[in-house]
């Protein structure tokens, strides 16, 4: 299934269960729009600092710009998750310059996030980062198993890389990653870690945040079965299908991202600025 019949399938099964639900903002100009993308990454940095998905300098999350479209915003390497405000992002080229904005690029980030915004059109959002539970499932080299609904988000739409070639700072690791990323909504770097997309910011932090915790998830679960010697029980194919197609929308990740994001905002007021 290619990405335009998934997303068919997507907002028709979403429109059974989500008549009403909010839709994504319509902006007067480019510069509203730019500042809402910019809002949104902010509050998606802030919101991987409090479920402890930072590690030192590690990770990054990025925003297609929606003028220059060539160029993304980007966390500056070195800048805590837990303090970034919108102002503090800067934007950055195809080629790894910084065009707006007073800190560096993180090679990683430029590497890995030029190839799949590249290779992505329709990938308005990126996100990478080191989170503990990510890092230990993609030793297994291998991908997310039907056994909880919310697992159910990625069956048949996450891919796996297993030519884990060192610290990504090289275009090419870039290009082999969203190689592996294909038109899906996510890939498990092996030995490294998780990397996420979205139509917007918004759902691409989404699919991290949950992907996160279908690791940890599965993780627990297949030690309860090897200490107790039960088999996991796997959701079959078509509940697995109808259930992701429900909930690994580009809307349903979008929506379950708002709750989120008015919770950070309400207690860190200072991102937006």
């Amino acid at each position: 299934m290619n990405v335009a019949q998934r997303q068919d399938s997507h907002s028709e099964a979403v429109t059974k269960i989500g008549v009403g639900l909010p839709q994504p903002p319509v902006f007067k100009n480019l510069a509203e729009e730019r500042q809402h993308r910019k809002e949104r990454l902010a509050a998606g940095l802030r919101l991987f600092a409090k479920f402890g998905f930072d590690e030192g300098v590690a990770g990054h999350i990025t925003v297609r710009d929606p003028e220059f479209t060539d160029t993304f915003w980007v966390n500056g390497f070195g800048m805590s998750f837990g303090l970034i405000k919108a102002s503090d992002l800067i934007r950055v080229n195809h080629k790894g310059k910084v065009v707006e904005g007073d800190h560096p690029v993180n090679a990683a980030a430029f590497a890995i996030h030029a190839s799949v915004h590249a290779a992505r059109p329709d990938s308005v959002g990126a996100a990478h980062s080191h989170s503990t539970h990510g890092r230990a499932f993609s030793t297994l080299a291998r991908k997310l198993e039907p056994i909880t609904q919310d697992a159910c988000a990625f069956y048949q739409d996450h891919g796996l890389y297993e030519d884990y070639g060192g610290v990504a700072v090289e275009l090419d690791e870039g290009q082999r990653i969203a190689q592996a990323l294909g038109s899906q909504k996510a890939v498990i770097l092996q030995n490294h870690g998780l990397l996420t997309v979205g139509q917007t910011v918004d759902e691409a932090v989404w699919w991290f945040i949950t992907m996160e915790r279908s690791c940890q998830v599965q993780l627990l679960a297949e030690a309860a079965a090897a200490r107790t010697g039960q088999a996991l029980k796997t959701i079959p194919e078509e509940s697995a299908k109808q259930a992701s197609a429900i909930l690994g929308s580009p809307r349903a990740g979008w929506f379950q991202f708002q709750t989120l994001y008015s919770k950070i905002v309400k207690e860190q007021p200072d991102l937006l600025q």
